[in-house]
């Protein structure tokens, strides 16, 4: 009996050694991250067709203040970089880039739509008590272009009192809805002490796609000019998945994230602004 005891609790202690041995052995079925091959062998790494962040510095990424109160200001130097976010706030998507941007330490440009602002009007204060520029893109992103110049400097006008009235601030900047404009309004819209901001590199987050596409295809755009004013739409989900990769990828190449602030003149001078001008539309 003694000994069929024995037997018996060696019989078990295999058993679970093998078990363990088993466990140990086990397959690794964790989700592996892809990749997207980028110029010169460079890897941006993402998870599926998600972004996924690589915080690798948080805080070298963010560049110099540059105060512009006309084109002959706003001048970049290699590898800076301006962010630009269109159409917000918006609940959701806004307070996600805001909080994204916190973590690099950088600030961004954004270019409300006086509606926007008007129904979301604790969001779009955060974005101006975080730091970043405010802007203006009319009242409901009317297409300038097809309106009379009396009624197209109505909603410039109604949208630039929009943001102010929502952002607790003055609107120092404005940038075209679908870049449609004409000399005589950016003359105008000048003359209302505001910058009008273009557009050096298009990420079309606003098409239909993926994180990946859209982060790699503003990279590579980066890659070719080496500078400027990066469009971005902080009212797309994908921009959001997308952007901290994009920063990611931005600080590990050394490029610098510059912060704007808008100096006024006593007779304002600009009538257009551009990192480089002159935007492909």
């Amino acid at each position: 009996m003694y000994r069929f005891f024995v037997l018996s609790c060696l019989a078990l202690t295999a058993a679970l050694s093998a078990c363990s041995t088993t466990r140990q052995a086990a397959p690794d079925r964790s989700i592996k991250t892809s990749s997207v091959i980028a110029p010169e062998g460079r890897k941006l790494a993402f998870a599926g067709d998600e972004a996924a962040p690589r915080m690798i510095g948080r805080h070298h990424l963010a560049g110099r203040t540059l105060e512009v109160s006309s084109l002959a200001d706003l001048k970049l130097q290699d590898k800076e970089v301006i962010l630009s976010f269109d159409d917000g706030p918006i609940p959701g998507r806004t307070d996600k880039v805001l909080a994204i941007l916190d973590q690099f330490g950088v600030k961004g440009a954004f270019m409300m739509v006086g509606e926007m602002a008007e129904m979301h009007p604790a969001l779009a204060r955060k974005v101006a008590e975080d730091g970043n520029t405010i802007g203006s893109h009319t009242y409901d992103h009317a297409n300038l272009s097809s309106l009379d110049f009396d009624a197209a400097m109505a909603e410039v006008i109604k949208g630039e009192l929009a943001v102010t009235k929502a952002t607790g601030t003055d609107v120092s900047f404005f940038r075209f809805p679908y870049l449609a404009e004409s000399h005589r309004l950016r003359a105008a819209i000048a003359m209302r002490d505001m910058v009008v901001m273009d557009v050096d590199i298009d990420s079309k987050d606003y098409f239909a796609g993926t994180a990946v596409s859209v982060a790699q295809r503003t990279i590579d755009l980066l890659h070719k000019r080496g500078r400027g004013i990066i469009l971005m739409h902080d009212i797309h989900k994908r921009t959001a998945m997308m952007l901290p990769n994009l920063l990611s990828e931005l600080e590990s190449e050394g490029f610098k994230v510059v912060t704007l602030k808008f100096k006024k003149t006593q007779a304002p001078t600009n009538l257009v602004a551009s990192a480089d001008f002159v935007a492909t539309r």
